[in-house]
């Protein structure tokens, strides 16, 4: 299962006859292991990842961490929920250390990104204090490099 899992993790775009002959099994085997997985809440989906910076579309992201006030008896799930809920946002971490929640948000300006947290984030009543940090350039996400190699342009001497 781990090594279907991992595979998935890499490549998600493998065919079942291909993950069939890396694991040595079916591809009927695969396809009941990945409805199983699936099913039972293992895999959430299939993503791609985008370079938003080599196209047309203007993208603003930042991170930002939330100090805040667990409910009684529920914890942090409740404004987890809540967060979750916001279409801005990428993603939502618990975090031990100086602040208690990571949200990723994703807008397509600075005011954008400000504007949620003012008017979206910041007054909700478990949050004490907030800390946007802006992403600036992007050089790894989910294992992918985001770097490109630097071509040469002089060109050559004769």
């Amino acid at each position: 299962m781990y090594d279907l899992l991992k595979l998935l993790e890499d490549n998600a775009r493998y065919s079942d006859k291909e993950l069939s002959a890396i694991l040595g099994i079916s591809g009927e085997e695969v396809r009941k292991k990945i409805a199983d997985l699936e099913e039972d809440g293992i895999l959430r989906g299939y993503k791609a990842i985008v370079d938003w910076e080599k196209t047309e579309r203007d993208v603003v992201m930042a991170r930002i961490e939330l100090k805040v006030i667990p409910k009684r008896d529920r914890g942090f799930e409740e404004l987890a929920e809540t967060i979750s809920g916001f279409e801005e946002v990428q993603t939502l971490y618990l975090m031990s250390g100086g602040y208690d929640l990571a949200v990723t948000v994703v807008g397509k300006s600075f005011k954008d990104i400000a504007n949620f947290v003012a008017h979206r984030l910041a007054p909700l009543e478990s949050v004490q204090a907030t800390a946007t940090h802006f992403v600036l350039r992007k050089y790894k996400d989910k294992n992918t490099l985001f770097i490109d190699p630097e071509r040469d342009e002089r060109g050559v001497v004769l």
